[in-house]
């Protein structure tokens, strides 16, 4: 067989070898991401134009997160913002309106105090859904039950949806230990996490 054909068979096979590595890490990164955002993923892979588009949006979110200083909240502080969420809920029985713009006023206060940026309102709610995946479909949902409110175009049932949403996620802004269930950390490629056992292990038997 003449050297020529040799060479493009072995052009075929790295081509191959390429795609299927790229095949394999594609599918670990969305495993990643599905894992890390759960109904987020699902909800931003469904609004984006494509796939690769969602997940690049949510890769970068996880970065922008790793540079925030997100601490959780001291007991005293904690206790303030309960007792504040009380007041804003005995307020809704006298007027809803103020009170759910009360409620969506306390949750960015939580939210800076605890470090989130909160000049804009999708920032916030893209911040927040790296760390609380499961309740930020419900701040999205207040926020625009709200905005309808505004509008002029709200109710009264509507408005009490609003303030179910935005209890969600007030619960588990002011819950240490919702911070506790969604751990953050840059993930290592899998050569680089067992390097880093090894040289552990040799560090110790020195």
């Amino acid at each position: 067989m003449p050297s020529w054909v040799w060479v493009l068979v072995a052009i075929g096979v790295v081509v191959v070898l390429g795609v299927l590595v790229w095949q394999a890490l594609a599918r670990r990164r969305t495993s990643r991401l599905h894992d890390r955002f759960g109904p987020e993923y699902d909800r931003t892979v469904g609004t984006a134009e494509s796939k690769r588009e969602a997940e690049s949006d949510l890769a970068a979110r996880q970065e922008r997160r790793e540079q925030l200083d997100i601490r959780p909240l001291s007991q005293a502080a904690r206790a303030r913002y309960v007792q504040s969420w009380q007041v804003v809920q005995a307020q809704f029985v006298d007027d809803p309106s103020v009170a759910v713009a009360s409620a969506d006023s306390l949750i960015a206060s939580v939210m800076a105090d605890r470090g989130y940026p909160v000049e804009d309102f999708e920032q916030r709610a893209a911040d927040v859904s790296v760390d609380h995946p499961q309740v930020v479909a419900n701040y999205r949902d207040g926020h625009r039950l709200a905005r309808q409110n505004a509008d002029g175009k709200g109710s009264t049932e509507s408005l009490r949806q609003a303030m179910r949403h935005y209890r969600a996620l007030f619960d588990e802004l002011v819950d240490a230990d919702a911070d506790a269930d969604q751990p953050l950390r840059r993930e290592l490629p899998e050569d680089e996490t067992v390097a880093g056992r090894e040289r552990d292990e040799t560090a110790r038997r020195a």
